[in-house]
């Protein structure tokens, strides 16, 4: 029987990845195209955050420092070393990764609310310092060039990351990134490092007492949950060409993160994933239909689903979903 669900989920995945390759190549709406990036992007960045917060159990409301990582490292060897943002990104992530063991470290030491407090008081930190350091740009931030072609045009270039008249390649590379994510997430939810992740957000003296080094598991988990917010933070500085502090590190960001994959279903591999296809659209038509007038009605609309399904149904869409169809 679980051979049978497990085959239905992966046909289900194969159909919807198909759908999302060919959608773009129906859809030329520039608009629209952008519309799906912000989802996939979002989507990664909760597949991210759910391998902390929604396996392991520790709410970190701190992941857009990790972000910021990404696109600063990167965006800051292409423009003084010339390096390629693809080896800009891995730098990024290995960055993100020392930054969350040191972080980790002592704060992991802290538990329940205070954990989230703690990620919430570290990331203002960065941005305060981030926005008063005038050699990564400080609060003006940093623009990224465009590459030019032999007659000084704006050229699309992959080894440089920048599609200037093509934008359909950013398209396919968020949609790659989010599908690999979800497989890896779906992986370690299969094995020892998932289960591990579990007893721990069930009950950590539990799973000490059963063995398990809660600390490592910890660490693990924010470490890999930090690695991958990094990439798609690069991923985010070539798309936009443009990042600063406000854009990188608010904590309505590390916020936003977190409720895509609340709203979805913590602990799920879909979750973060229909979350995503859920609010992101929501937020980017409210700023579109109101102007100005509706800066914050996107922030209106997350609380109130957020606050029905705590509510009605804590377990998220997915478990709403369950429950519909009579598990």
């Amino acid at each position: 029987m679980k051979t049978t669900h497990l085959t239905g989920q992966t046909l289900i995945a194969l159909a919807l990845a198909l759908a999302l390759v060919i959608f773009p190549l129906i859809v030329s709406s520039p608009v629209t195209r952008n519309l799906m990036i912000l989802v996939f992007l979002y989507a990664g960045l909760a597949q991210a955050w759910n391998i902390v917060g929604g396996f392991a159990g520790q709410v970190s409301l701190g992941n857009a420092i990790f972000f910021a990582v990404g696109g600063y490292t990167s965006t800051l060897l292409l423009q003084h070393v010339a390096v390629s943002p693809w080896l800009g990104a891995l730098a990024g992530a290995a960055l993100a990764m020392i930054l969350a063991l040191i972080v980790g470290w002592p704060v992991f030491r802290l538990g329940g609310h205070y954990f989230a407090i703690a990620t919430i008081a570290i990331g203002e930190i960065a941005l305060a310092l981030m926005a008063n350091w005038e050699a990564v740009g400080g609060a003006r931030g940093l623009t990224i060039s465009f590459v030019r072609d032999g007659n000084g045009r704006p050229a699309d270039t992959w080894l440089w990351f920048q599609f200037n008249q093509n934008k359909l390649p950013y398209y396919f590379i968020a949609l790659a990134l989010m599908i690999t994510l979800a497989g890896l997430t779906a992986w370690l939810d299969r094995n020892k490092p998932g289960f591990y992740f579990r007893a721990i957000k069930n009950d950590q003296d539990a799973a000490r007492s059963l063995g398990v080094n809660v600390l490592r598991y910890k660490l693990l988990a924010f470490v890999l949950s930090a690695a991958f917010t990094a990439l798609l933070g690069t991923f985010y500085a070539q798309y936009l060409l443009f990042i600063d502090p406000e854009s990188m590190l608010a904590l309505r960001l590390s916020v936003l993160i977190a409720l895509v994959a609340i709203l979805g279903g913590v602990g799920t591999v879909w979750g973060p994933i229909l979350g995503s296809f859920v609010l992101i659209p929501l937020g980017e038509l409210s700023r579109a239909h109101l102007g100005g007038s509706g800066r914050a009605v996107d922030l209106i609309i997350y609380g109130a689903l957020i606050v029905l399904i705590s509510v009605f149904q804590p377990a998220g869409l997915m478990g709403l979903g369950r429950r519909l169809r009579g598990r």
